[in-house]
């Protein structure tokens, strides 16, 4: 007998499980051309942790971008390597081989010209701890060392809103408004707390499991839970 699984229902694409991206202001990530541009507001996103700004370049486009701390309307953003040769300011995008060691920085390139992907949440940072010929090593929010290529772009400083976590949620209501915003499952239920209907594990009693939690590889879809059948199981020798 089939069960439904929540990954299964999601996957289908209805309305309960489709993201509200017609409530999020925009698409956030570095601006192609290299140019000088001015903030024109802070704006908040349902879809984004940190506060966005908007940013005027002088060539007439308007992006967003995520907003670092300090920063405020009328300032103004460098795409690219300053041609003073001056210092890189707050909120500036230029590639990692052109930022000083130590520089704290955020929303960093995978691939050169990607727009940014890492380090995007509020309140995180990561910084740049040394250079090779052609790679630049930068310390993640994480703690883990990652090694770039050196034309990989990245913004200075760190992002803005790191208080969020520290105001309680105080009850399960909030949480889920919260959550309802960014269509983000909550609550989330294990699978030995369902009924036999929903899971696999499900039925029974409340922590006694019907089926091993290790699914073999060559397991259906909806049969696939538990230990994704993994290389080795038992205690380490």
């Amino acid at each position: 007998m089939g069960k439904r699984l929540i990954s299964q229902r999601r996957g289908r694409g209805s309305k309960t499980y489709t993201s509200p991206s017609h409530r999020f202001k925009g698409e956030v990530k570095h601006y192609g051309l290299e140019s000088v541009g001015t903030v024109i507001d802070l704006v908040h996103c349902a879809g984004h942790t940190s506060p966005l700004m908007q940013v005027a370049y002088a060539t007439g486009d308007k992006v967003l971008a995520l907003a670092p701390l300090g920063i405020k309307v009328g300032d103004t953003i460098t795409n690219g390597v300053p041609s003073s040769g001056a210092e890189p300011q707050t909120g500036c995008i230029m590639p990692l081989r052109e930022i000083p060691e130590g520089t704290l920085i955020h929303n960093i390139e995978l691939r050169p010209g990607d727009g940014g992907k890492l380090v995007r949440a509020s309140g995180t940072f990561a910084r740049v701890v040394a250079k090779a010929d052609g790679s630049v090593r930068v310390v993640l929010p994480s703690r883990k060392e990652k090694i770039f290529l050196d034309a990989c772009r990245a913004s200075i400083g760190v992002l803005s809103g790191s208080g969020r976590t520290e105001k309680p949620f105080l009850k399960a209501g909030t949480r889920y408004h919260r959550m309802r915003a960014r269509n983000k499952l909550y609550p989330k239920v294990c699978g030995v707390s369902m009924n036999a209907v929903d899971h696999p594990f499900g039925g029974k009693s409340s922590a006694v499991k019907g089926r091993p939690t290790q699914s073999p590889r060559n397991a259906p879809p909806g049969r696939k839970v538990g230990k994704i059948a993994p290389r080795r199981t038992g205690r380490k020798k």
